[in-house]
C-alpha cells in the first residue's frame, strides 16, 4: 500500500469491493523498466488494465502500446496515443478488427499461423508483421504456451513468404509466461529466436525486430527476482547472440507496470466453520473469481491480504467468493492463515492486484456489480 492509497482510504472510506490504483506509483514502475531495459521500446499490455488515467499518463510518457483488440486499439488512440505507437499484439484477429485498425493507421500486427498471415496479407496490406513462437514457459505461475505461438520450421517459412505477400516481415516475438520468475527461461527463449532470427537475415529476409513479450513478476506473497535482475539476463543473453548488431527489442510488460500500483478492498460475508472437527475456517469475501480474482484459478497467483486484525493469533482459511457457484474457490490447498479475530463485516486488504483484475470481473453474475474503481 502506497501512503496515496493510505490517505485515499481513510479519508474516502469507498464501498467495497474496490479497486484503489496509484498512478504515480504506476509511473514509478514504468520508468524502473525502461531503466532496466534502456535499448528496448515499452509497448504497454494494454490487457492488465485499460483504464483511461492509466493510459494518458502512459501517452504523456511516450509508451507504446500492445492492444489485444480492436476496442483496446480504440481506447489507446482516445487516450491520446498515435495509431504508429500500437502493435495489435492478439495472433487471433477477426477480419472486421483487422480492416478497422488498418484504416484507423496500426500498421504492426502479430500473427503465428498462415491462415493469419493470408487475413493479414488480404486485409492489412503493407503491414509490419511479426510471428510468435512457441518457447518454454517454465517457472510462469500463468503459462501461455499452449494457445499461442508455432514451430521455429514454420514461423520460417511464413516470414519466408511474408514479402511476396504484399507485407513486410518486421519480426519475430515470444512470451515466456505471465508472472515468469525465471531469468533462465527468458535466456533459453531468446537463443531460440536468435538462431531462426540469424537464418532468415541471411536468406535475405528482411528481419528487424525482436519482441520479449512481457511476463515481468511482481510481488505476491513471496519475493521474486527484481526488474534489473531480467534487464541483465536479456541484454546477456541477447549480446551472446547478436553481438554488437541487435536488433530493435520490443517488451510488453502489462503486470509488473500496474500491478504493485493498486489495492483492492474487500469485505468479509461470512466466517464459518464446515465441520467443528476442521480446523479450517471458511472466509466468504464480498469478490470472488467471477469478481474479477480469475488468476486464482488453480491457485495460481497467490494474493497477499491484510486485515485490520493482523499481529494476532493467526488459523488456517479457505477464500472464496460471494456466488453462488461451486467454482467460485479462490484458495484451499494453498495455505493460507488469517486472524482469527476476523469477522462478518470486517475490511480485508488484498495487495499487489492492480493487473487483470478488473477486466477479468463479469459484469452482473449474480446480480453483483463490478469492482468499483478508483485512479488517484
Amino acid at each position: 500500500m502506497t501512503p496515496k492509497i493510505a490517505r485515499y482510504l481513510a479519508d474516502n472510506q469507498p464501498a467495497t469491493p474496490c479497486l484503489i490504483l496509484d498512478v504515480d506509483r504506476m509511473e514509478d514502475n514504468f520508468r524502473a523498466i525502461r531503466r532496466a531495459l534502456p535499448l528496448a521500446r515499452v509497448y504497454y499490455a494494454v490487457k492488465a488494465n485499460p483504464a483511461r488515467p492509466i493510459l494518458e499518463r502512459l501517452v504523456k510518457l511516450e509508451s507504446s502500446f500492445d492492444a489485444a483488440s480492436f476496442e483496446e486499439i480504440a481506447a489507446c488512440m482516445e487516450a491520446g496515443a498515435a495509431p504508429a505507437a500500437i502493435s495489435y499484439g492478439n495472433t487471433v484477429k477477426k477480419v472486421s478488427a483487422i480492416r478497422a485498425a488498418h484504416a484507423a493507421g496500426v500498421t504492426m500486427f502479430a500473427f503465428d499461423s498462415a491462415e493469419e498471415l493470408e487475413k493479414l496479407a488480404e486485409h492489412a496490406p503493407g503491414a509490419r508483421v511479426y510471428c510468435r513462437i512457441l518457447v518454454g514457459n517454465e517457472g510462469a505461475d500463468w503459462p501461455l504456451s499452449r494457445k499461442f505461438g508455432t514451430t521455429v520450421e514454420l514461423a520460417r517459412d511464413l516470414m519466408t513468404r511474408a514479402a511476396g505477400m504484399g507485407l513486410d516481415p518486421y519480426g519475430l516475438s515470444f512470451h515466456v509466461g505471465s508472472q515468469q520468475t525465471a531469468t533462465a527461461t527468458y535466456e533459453a527463449a531468446i537463443g531460440k529466436v536468435g538462431m531462426l532470427f540469424t537464418d532468415l537475415k541471411d536468406a535475405g529476409v528482411n528481419v528487424r525486430m525482436v519482441n520479449l513479450g512481457g511476463g515481468f513478476p511482481i510481488r505476491y506473497r513471496d519475493e521474486v527476482p527484481g526488474i534489473d535482475a531480467f534487464g541483465d539476463a536479456i541484454m546477456h543473453a541477447m549480446t551472446e547472440c547478436f553481438g554488437n548488431a541487435l536488433p530493435e527489442m520490443v517488451i510488453e510488460p502489462g503486470r509488473s507496470v500496474v500491478g504493485s500500483a493498486g489495492l483492492v478492498c474487500a469485505e468479509v460475508v461470512l466466517v464459518s466453520r464446515r465441520d467443528p472437527a476442521d480446523p479450517v475456517r471458511w472466509v466468504y469475501l464480498d469478490i470472488g473469481r467471477f469478481g474479477g480474482l480469475a488468476e486464482t484459478e488453480g491457485e495460481a497467483i497467490k494474493y497477499q491480504f491484510t486485515t485490520e486484525h493482523d499481529g494476532g493469533e493467526t488459523g488456517p482459511v479457505a477464500l472464496a467468493g460471494p456466488t453462488c457457484d461451486g467454482a467460485d474457490i479462490l484458495y484451499e490447498r494453498s495455505n493460507y492463515r488469517l486472524p482469527l479475530a476476523l469477522r462478518s463485516g470486517d475490511q480485508v486488504q488484498i495487495r499487489a492486484a492492480g493487473a487483470y483484475v478488473t477486466t477479468y470481473a463479469s459484469q452482473s453474475f449474480n446480480g453483483f456489480a463490478p469492482l468499483a474503481e478508483h485512479y488517484i
